[in-house]
């Protein structure tokens, strides 16, 4: 098995597949998020749909979150006068059933259930404005940064990274991230990937790898990303603080220290077993590929 092979294998290795167990109880949850805000902001009637990972195509099993995006209508009061409002009514609606903590722009659901307290359901539920009837751009608020509302799009955000061709490399390195406990945002590091690997998408898996490391390694200074969804209008330079920076740059030296000097095992790891729900969607997969032979009785022969 050459490096790229082995790779391929650690990123199906990471894959949840539909019938998976925590894909079935993310969308189980997600269904019973989407019932409370539907029912708690039934004059509003929010956008209510995937956003992160899930809608990016970039969700690995090891360290997987759903964002739930609740956006209201651009002329709605009914669920908030201001951006401050929406966050805190949308954190009082969840907290009717869930445990909630309040992220700069998100909120996090957790059990509420004393026999299961705190247990998290790995769901942000983003709330929002759109700023006008067409539904695209949103206002966002914003607990942390000099403005306390961002403009953005879901859509821009989720066709930059899909439409990368490095999505294979964001998943694997957002492995790395989780296996090295790094602190930078999934965001950032998206962003960061896909504009490291910009003339690089072409490459094998091991050269966009080693390609981005190198680049972190030796260049982490002169590296800045901005969202792609409101360029100029939205500071997100917190998100590569001095502190992320260098840990990424020793982490990125780290990584190919490692790989020239014990291979790209002791990055990932041994290529573990398939799961009992990976096993039965590739025999799914191949028995749904299975033409029909001609059978003996066939008039055609």
């Amino acid at each position: 098995m050459n490096n790229n092979e082995y790779l391929k294998q650690i990123l199906e290795s990471q894959t949840l597949s539909q019938e998976s167990a925590e894909l079935k109880n993310l969308q189980q949850n997600r269904e019973e998020v989407e019932k409370v805000l539907r029912d708690y902001f039934s004059k509003s009637s929010p956008t209510i749909r995937y956003g992160g990972s899930k809608a990016k195509g970039t969700m690995i099993r090891e360290a997987y979150d759903l964002d739930i995006i609740c956006y209201f209508p651009n002329d709605d009061t009914a669920a908030g006068e201001t951006l401050k409002d929406i966050y805190e009514n949308t954190g009082t609606a969840l907290s009717k059933k869930y445990m909630v903590d309040k992220k700069p722009s998100a909120l996090r659901v957790k059990n509420l259930d004393p026999k299961n307290l705190g247990v998290d359901f790995h769901i942000d539920v983003v709330p929002g404005r759109y700023t006008d009837d067409a539904k695209k751009d949103v206002f966002l608020y914003r607990a942390s940064g000099e403005k306390e509302r961002l403009k953005t799009n879901l859509d821009v955000h989720i066709a930059h990274v899909k439409d990368s061709g490095v999505t294979d490399a964001i998943r694997l390195l957002k492995l790395w991230r989780v296996r090295n406990g790094l602190q930078v945002k999934h965001f950032a590091l998206e962003l960061l990937i896909i504009k490291l690997l910009q003339k690089e998408h072409l490459s094998s898996l091991s050269q966009q790898l080693t390609h981005v490391w190198k680049q972190l390694r030796d260049s982490i200074d002169d590296i800045a990303i901005e969202d792609p969804a409101n360029p100029t209008g939205n500071d997100i330079s917190e998100l590569l603080s001095l502190a992320i920076r260098i840990e990424l740059s020793s982490a990125a030296k780290t990584a190919l220290k490692t790989v020239a000097d014990s291979g790209w095992e002791s990055i990932f790891g041994p290529v573990a077993e398939k799961s009992k729900d990976q096993k039965i969607e590739k025999l799914q997969k191949a028995a749904a590929s299975v033409i029909t032979p001609t059978q003996p009785w066939s008039p055609d022969l």
